[in-house]
């Protein structure tokens, strides 16, 4: 980008000597006599296969048969293999292996739904459960290397049927529960699924919503389907197949004995998972056993510092990234994870504050969004609440902005926990940038890569700059690094590899500045540039939030004649009466307007006025409230809008056509 970024910001919070030396990170520098995290990044990034070789024995992977070479690139960094010759089963270390121990009695699952209910089910019971759904998918003639699709809301057997997809070395297709038929259908057919798991409905702000419905119409237009096999949630009456529907109920047998797990190569595919793109069919990108489960593992123990008596809650669906991370990783690492099924400000907007209380929740994460959501029903929801379990803040999906952030490390972690900013994607299987329990954080930044992670920031000729925003590449592969694009190699290298030959082209922009911090700015396709100024909208959306009036802004480039491109921003305007007096008078909406307008002239310099402010009462976002701007502009531009499959709130959409 054109403009220097100016960073700003003081340190506002360092590690206690107690927060830092109780860290796995420390104690992982410890073992390797390991003086400072300089040394460390210098070590993991140079030294990739001792690095590698170190994380698998401190998170003590279990392997059926040893690996012969840590890491093969002979044909190329873009397809790296790992553990090359071993075989591992990633069911054999996140559950299996804790059986006989201790942790078998520990607590692996609480789960809440929205109507009320609660269960939690112990390692030990996990296990028999996922066992149990193993050997009933095997009499299915389900088998090895088989694609078996979950589309399932948030309840404990979601985390069963992911198991036991693994455990007899099938392949794992997360569906986000509020995909229309048409997403679903298009992501099983490209895998080949021949099973689907589903349910009849889940609840949502007191509403039962079908889920039965949506598979019946998915599964017609998937010809290699076979099976569905379907979880009673909500009781709802649903329109059966015989012979492909099964109740999952009838399915398990109580009295099935032990189902042997699968024995896998460490690079067989562990799941498939399938992200958005702006245009075109979406791209499934292909994990591994060894591959998702170390990574996943190695960020939750050196990033967010999970530890076997925490309880991790992180508000995601099993259809993103972040719910398989915090499923392998939390359970590799013996801790409890607390699932919730259910709108996380319904029936009040403490109910995610109440969840943290009564759970014990230790390791919370969440979106800058859904925080600028809840803080518009200022402190008292929070302060209604005990939340002295809580010693981690996580957050990821997007960039902060200062406000939000400042007012959850004040308001939810009193000035007290660390925010662990935590950036990376599907393809990566976990973070590039991320803080941890050793360095000092400003806010909304980054204290640096994770470790074993070679990050950089170019400029467009791919070299080094730090100061000045640019691209963010990474230079050497890592172990959940995506073994490319199901059926599709071309587009994964064109995707990654092809900008700057040798490095990974993640699609971000990000910068560092002089204390070492990174900063992610907003995705590089999301790059306005308006009279010959680039900028990144994080940085208007910021100025704008900063306004007492204003709850959340998206901003994106439009056309303009003569500079090229000009600002279009939509703000939605915190909750209250004045806010629908404003909505229903037109001269105070447009002097609302000019201030704002004026606002971001004065913070970002005047050829960056808004051309256009407009007013809505939603934007459209994720089910882990990711905001899509490149839906924004194409509603905008009366445009194709693309693929709309992970919208969490389709009717968003038509908020910015009728703003027009």
């Amino acid at each position: 980008m054109d403009r220097e970024w100016d960073f700003g910001g003081e340190i506002v919070w360092r590690p206690t000597p107690e927060q830092a030396g109780r860290s796995r990170l420390a104690a992982f520098m410890k073992a390797h006599n390991i003086a400072s995290f300089e040394e460390l990044m210098r070590r993991s990034t140079e030294d990739i296969e001792w690095f590698w070789e170190a994380v698998i024995q401190d998170l003590d992977i279990r392997f059926s048969t040893p690996y012969r070479k840590i890491l093969d690139t002979s044909a190329g960094e873009p397809w790296a293999r790992w553990c090359v010759g071993g075989r591992m089963n990633i069911v054999d270390n996140c559950l299996d292996k804790w059986m006989g121990t201790p942790v078998e009695d520990r607590i692996a699952i609480r789960w809440e739904g929205e109507e009320g209910g609660e269960r939690t089910l112990t390692y030990g019971a996990l296990c028999g459960e996922v066992s149990r759904m193993a050997g009933a998918l095997r009499k299915l003639g389900l088998k090895k290397g088989d694609v078996i699709g979950v589309f399932m809301p948030m309840t404990p057997e979601i985390v069963i049927a992911l198991f036991a997809i693994a455990k007899i070395g099938a392949i794992f297709l997360p569906l986000f529960s509020g995909y229309g038929a048409k997403a679903v259908a298009s992501r099983l057919t490209s895998a080949g699924a021949r099973a689907l798991f589903a349910a009849d409905g889940f609840y949502r702000r007191g509403q039962a919503v079908a889920m039965k419905e949506v598979a019946d119409q998915a599964a017609a237009l998937t010809p290699s389907l076979e099976h569905m096999i379907v979880l009673r949630r909500t009781g709802a009456e649903v329109a059966w197949t015989n012979g492909r529907d099964h109740w999952w109920h009838d399915l398990i047998s109580p009295a099935a004995t032990e189902t042997a797990t699968e024995i896998t190569d460490a690079e067989d595919p562990l799941m498939l998972i399938y992200t958005s793109g702006t245009s075109g069919e979406p791209k499934g990108a292909v994990h591994t056993h060894c591959g998702f489960l170390i990574k996943a593992a190695q960020d939750m123990a050196h990033c967010m510092d999970v530890h076997g008596d925490d309880t991790v809650y992180w508000l995601t669906d099993m259809g993103w990234m972040m719910g398989p991370w915090l499923v392998y990783g939390g359970t590799l690492l013996g801790a409890t994870l607390l699932l919730y099924d259910g709108a996380p400000d319904y029936p009040a907007p403490d109910r995610l504050w109440s969840l943290v209380a009564r759970h014990r929740v230790s390791v919370l994460g969440i979106s800058p969004t859904l925080v600028r959501s809840l803080m518009q029903h200022g402190e008292e929801p929070v302060r209604q609440h005990e939340l002295s379990s809580l010693r981690i803040l996580g957050s990821t999906g997007e960039p902060w902005n200062p406000g939000p952030w400042n007012w959850f490390f004040q308001t939810v972690g009193g000035g007290r926990l660390p925010i662990i900013n935590y950036s990376g994607g599907t393809e990566i299987a976990g973070g590039i940038l991320g803080g941890n329990p050793l360095l000092p954080l400003k806010p909304t930044a980054f204290s640096g890569p994770v470790p074993g992670m070679a990050a950089d920031v170019v400029d467009e000729n791919g070299r080094s700059v730090r100061g000045q925003v640019g691209e963010l590449v990474i230079r050497r592969p890592w172990i959940g690094m995506t073994r490319g694009f199901w059926k599709d190699p071309e587009r994964y290298k064109e995707t990654y590899w092809a900008r700057f030959p040798g490095l990974w082209t993640h699609g971000d922009w990000a910068a560092v500045d002089g204390d070492g911090m990174w900063y992610i700015l907003g995705r590089s396709d999301d790059t306005i540039k308006v009279a010959g100024k680039r900028l990144g909208p994080a940085e208007v959306e910021s100025v704008l939030v900063e306004h007492e009036a204003v709850a959340e802004a998206a901003c994106v480039g439009i056309p303009d004649p003569i500079k090229g491109q000009e600002l279009a921003c939509f703000c939605v305007l915190r909750p209250g009466r004045a806010v629908d007096e404003l909505l229903r008078d037109e001269l105070r909406r447009d002097e609302l307007r000019e201030e704002l307008r004026e606002c971001v002239a004065q913070a970002l310099g005047k050829p960056l006025k808004p051309g256009t402010v407009k007013f809505v009462r939603d934007l459209p976002k994720t089910r882990n409230a990711k905001l899509m701007r490149r839906v924004v502009r194409a509603a905008y531009l009366g445009e194709e809008t693309g693929d709309l499959s992970a919208l969490e709130n389709p009717l968003a959409v038509e908020e910015i056509v009728r703003a027009l």
